[in-house]
């Protein structure tokens, strides 16, 4: 089974970038390689989604670049976590769980009633 970008609840893409640059800093092409192995396939980002949503976070203040060398020799921007992204990130992990709880709740439900 195959998720595409668009499959994802909208904002979903920025939590996830910035978990994935909350771990180490990395460049775009390995976030979306990350997420496809990490998600065993479900989750993949197309370079037309990523790329924007990459320099969006680095305009808020989110991340911040650097240009480096990749494993490959070439260069590329790896991105890192700034303070304020490590807020954004904690802020909107801890909206997705209470919102992951609540549906689970939902789905929870008896049918004909609740619990």
């Amino acid at each position: 089974m195959s998720a595409l970008k668009s499959d994802l609840p909208q904002g979903t893409l920025d939590l996830l970038i910035l978990k994935a640059v909350a771990v180490e800093p990395v460049h775009g092409y390995a976030i979306a390689q990350r997420f496809e192995q990490v998600s065993r396939g479900v989750v993949q980002v197309p370079e037309g989604s990523l790329y924007p949503a990459l320099h969006r976070l680095e305009n808020r203040g989110f991340l911040a670049a650097d240009w480096k060398k990749t494993e490959t020799g070439r260069e590329a921007k790896f991105y890192r976590l700034t303070r304020k992204g490590r807020k954004q990130l904690e802020a909107e992990a801890a909206g997705w769980q209470r919102l992951i709880e609540a549906i689970g709740l939902i789905l929870g439900m008896a049918e004909g009633g609740t619990q």
